[in-house]
């Protein structure tokens, strides 16, 4: 009779189990349907066929739009060289620094620099781990499941950022020549190092949790977090190098030779001299973002400088104006910051950017209809990669035809290192644009002054450059 009662219990958990699986589940008769839809034609098993054995982005290729690019640009930056942030997640220091080297090429017409991208790296991974450990401690008294504490525990340090921590950065630690203090193998090769000290500082943040829950003294925790910094100061010397505090350069021309007698510097002064006093205050960013209003300005909360330097503030405004904005800077020569969703529509051979390279609706027997904003919602397309606009070619009316943007992967890749991208596809997959004043209108400079919109950090959109 026992036996009799668990078999009827077993029978019953079993038959409920494939009630509930079949209660928004998969059930036999929905997969019958599915598959009566998926009968396969022969053009179709023949479709499959070369799918299992060839590069989908092959197949979709769009013919059509495969003839030999046009390389030539109305309005064209001067040249510099290409740089390769290899595998490493820098994009935006380097498109950064891209542009404030080509800003002192052209204010001196024949010197020439590359600034060290370790360097500046050193200090950005440094106070990304301040910014985790003093957000564990700010929310301390929070259970370890808050969102918020969360946000800090599941990314304590990444490569990510925009150009406002280049600005941040560049003005408190200064700059120094690529030749002062050259790359390592982790600065080029982030991603075990990275892993490393988020282990090293996970473990401090459950040492700084329970000091917060045992109510320790202020002073405490932060002498603490002091030690917890001064370790991963330590990691980061051991794994990029310890940044100079002085060094010896002379300033070099476009053809490489040395130019005057070589100066003694500290990085704040080498700043001084090829950038000016400062950079905060000079720019404004703007985005594209169709999901919210325009004309408003928006602050990203916990921005990767917030303890340090200054959260992420944009204008948010439709395309047609912020191509102004570009084709204004790139007239008198100057080059942008910009950032891009790069691996969408990207005919990685050619180096060439547009809505039409792939026909994947076709190959797949369906379509992709997203429009900018619903892709952007729904985590389908974001800013991915920050790269250097240097041109456009306009038409009879002005009006942007094609973008050039130097990129950071090397000098074989692409166009001689370069991107092109159609106006089509730079309107639906390109977002920020980090624009000097001096091109903006008054009346565009008083709504970048508005009381910024506070956004979350999780928000789609505001995956940092990588």
């Amino acid at each position: 009779m026992k036996k009799q009662k668990i078999y009827s219990l077993a029978v019953a958990i079993c038959m409920t189990a494939t009630v509930n699986a079949q209660t928004g589940g998969i059930s036999s008769k929905m997969l019958g349907e599915i598959q009566k839809q998926n009968k396969m034609t022969p053009a179709e098993n023949a479709i499959a066929n070369a799918i299992a054995a060839n590069s989908i982005d092959n197949l979709a290729q769009n013919r059509n739009n495969a003839a030999e690019l046009d390389t030539y640009f109305s309005i064209e930056t001067p040249k510099q060289t290409i740089t390769d942030q290899k595998s490493s997640g820098r994009c935006w220091m380097f498109s950064g620094m891209n542009v404030l080297r080509a800003n002192f090429a052209k204010r001196t017409d024949s010197l020439r620099v590359e600034f060290s991208q370790a360097y500046l790296f050193f200090y950005d991974q440094l106070e990304k781990a301040n910014l985790f450990l003093q957000g564990v401690i700010d929310t301390g008294k929070k259970p370890i499941d808050d969102q918020r504490v969360q946000f800090f525990f599941k990314n304590p340090i990444n490569d990510g950022g925009t150009f406002c921590g280049v600005a941040d950065l560049t003005e408190k630690y200064g700059l120094v020549p690529k030749q002062v203090m050259p790359e390592s193998y982790s600065s080029d090769n982030t991603s075990k190092m990275a892993r490393l000290i988020s282990s090293r500082l996970r473990e401090d943040g459950l040492i700084l949790r329970k000091m917060v829950a045992e109510g320790k003294k202020a002073a405490d925790i932060e002498k603490a977090k002091t030690e917890m910094l001064a370790t991963v100061y330590r990691m980061l010397a051991l794994t990029i190098g310890e940044p100079p505090t002085q060094f010896t350069y002379a300033h070099r021309n476009k053809d490489g030779k040395a130019v005057g007698e070589p100066k003694t510097y500290t990085p704040q002064e080498f700043f001084k001299e090829v950038v000016g006093d400062k950079l905060n205050g000079t720019f404004i960013m703007v985005m594209n973002d169709p999901r919210r209003p325009y004309y408003k300005t928006y602050e990203v909360e916990l921005d990767r400088h917030t303890y340090d330097g200054h959260n992420w503030k944009y204008l948010n405004l439709p395309m047609d104006d912020i191509e102004q904005l570009a084709i204004a800077s790139l007239k008198d020569g100057r080059k942008l910051y910009s950032s891009y969703d790069v691996g969408k529509m990207l005919d990685r051979k050619r180096g060439y950017g547009d809505t039409e390279n792939f026909d994947y609706g076709s190959l797949m027997g369906t379509t992709f209809g997203m429009n900018k904003a619903e892709r952007i919602s729904t985590f389908d397309s974001g800013s991915t990669h920050a790269m250097t606009l240097t041109a456009v070619d306009l038409d009879e009316n002005g009006k942007a035809k094609k973008w050039k943007v130097e990129n950071s992967w090397g000098a074989s890749w692409g166009q001689q290192g370069c991107m092109i991208m159609s106006d089509r596809w730079f309107r639906e997959y390109m977002f920020r644009l980090v624009v000097d004043k001096k091109y903006v209108s008054e009346e565009l400079l008083k709504l970048n002054e508005q009381k910024p919109v506070m956004v979350t950090p999780e928000d789609p959109l505001f995956i940092n450059e990588r």
